[in-house]
């Protein structure tokens, strides 16, 4: 193995689900190893300022088992911090010093696209690093730690939204993080068992979505013998409209990576099945049939959209990022331990520890619009009409891969 005394940690980008699964795999794993592991505090914020840190804290077996990996968000700390972006000309300089200061080797890195794009830097400037995917967006080329316990919640947020539904016959829209993909709309929904789904792969078709619900919500009604029902959608964040044109409120700002801050696709979608509601006189007749139309008051189906936001990458971490946030962590290790740095971990099958450039690792991953069709053939909306779903039929031979 290449000589390695120390390592520093570090977390960056957004907080998710298993990030303290990889800080406490990538000490436990140094330390049997024989190498010190160091916390590198809130992100590159912490990496740019180490020079100055007057007080580090190194990450004991003591210490480290003071971290509970079951919580989300993570004991290292974050920030949004794009070194490149940093008017300091002696910058890298200035963060070789602290390394060097505090005699660490190489680095482990988890984060996204952004924090993967930093290391990719930070590692052509010949400062040793290895990636470990973190995104609850799910974006990424590998598996990402914190996107199975971003869409367990997502999942359970949108299903327990159906009983307040129900109680007051409403039309419940449910905003979800995701930037410009749909993996966690697509797949949380999936879990509620969201009636529509909106992605940004697919530009929305509102009158296709108006219609789907208005024959859906009227079904239900129908069949409730005390007249109740409901209808669910989940809606990306980073939807688009028929002409591409991103739907969100352009007052929100640009974040530290200059990325447009994507808010108010819900409130949207709310305005657009408004908008057609009140001007489709069924509605109101079918208000008036059932006993709920209250001239001026309540003539139709309220629509509400709610924003879960950070409540859906905090709390606990689902058990699936805590064993791959584990296995990840200590993949990290070895990869540096070898010799093997500037790359991403990709997964740990037995005594295999597959990984990638970290260039190619952050490259997007967008939703397959094959497995789409395959559920809008059971009946869910995505704003379009629907497409049919063409399987093509396999045999593996063994051994299966197995999923952890």
């Amino acid at each position: 193995m290449n000589s390695i005394k120390r390592i520093g940690i570090i977390t960056c980008g957004g907080d998710c689900g298993g990030l303290n699964a990889v800080v406490k795999s990538v000490t436990q794993t140094a330390f049997s190893l024989g190498i010190e592991t160091m916390v590198i505090p809130n992100g590159y914020a912490g990496l740019y300022n180490l020079v100055d840190i007057k007080q580090p804290t190194f990450l004991t077996p003591q210490r480290v088992d003071l971290i509970d990996a079951n919580l989300a968000g993570s004991e290292a700390g974050h920030s949004r911090v794009k070194i490149s972006k940093i008017p300091d000309p002696d910058k890298y300089n200035r963060i070789k010093r602290g390394l060097e200061k505090y005699g660490i080797d190489g680095l482990v890195i988890s984060g996204g696209d952004d924090t993967g794009s930093v290391m990719v830097e930070l590692a052509e400037e010949g400062i040793r690093c290895v990636h470990v995917p973190k995104t609850m967006d799910l974006d990424l080329q590998p598996y990402s730690v914190g996107g199975d316990s971003s869409l367990n919640r997502i999942a359970q947020f949108t299903e327990e939204l159906k009983t307040t539904g129900l109680s007051h016959n409403r039309i419940m829209i449910v905003e979800v993080f995701g930037r410009y993909v749909g993996h966690t709309a697509l797949r949380g929904g999936i879990g509620a068992e969201a009636d529509c789904i909106l992605i940004p792969e697919i530009p929305v078709d509102f009158d296709v979505v108006y219609r789907h619900m208005k024959e859906r919500y009227m079904a239900r009604v129908e069949r409730s013998d005390v007249n109740a029902g409901t209808y669910t959608i989940v809606v990306s964040e980073g939807i688009k409209d028929a002409s591409g044109r991103h739907l969100y409120d352009e007052t929100a700002g640009v974040d530290a990576f200059g990325h447009k801050k994507l808010a108010g696709a819900g409130r949207y979608v709310r305005r657009e099945l408004e908008k057609r509601m009140n001007d489709d006189p069924e509605m109101k007749e079918f208000m008036k049939k059932k006993g709920l139309f209250v001239p001026g008051v309540y003539e139709l189906p309220e629509i509400r959209e709610v924003v879960p936001s950070h409540l859906v990458r905090s709390g606990h971490s689902s058990v699936y990022d805590v064993n791959f946030g584990k296995e990840a962590g200590a993949a990290a290790v070895r990869l540096l331990a070898q010799g093997i740095d500037g790359v991403t971990v990709v997964k740990v099958r037995g005594n295999k520890v597959y990984y990638m450039p970290t260039k190619e690792a952050i490259k997007q991953r967008t939703v397959d619009l094959n497995i789409v069709s395959l559920f809008e053939q059971q009946g869910i909306c995505f704003g379009r009409e629907p497409v049919p779903y063409e399987p093509e039929f396999l045999e593996i031979h063994p051994p299966v891969e197995r999923h952890l």
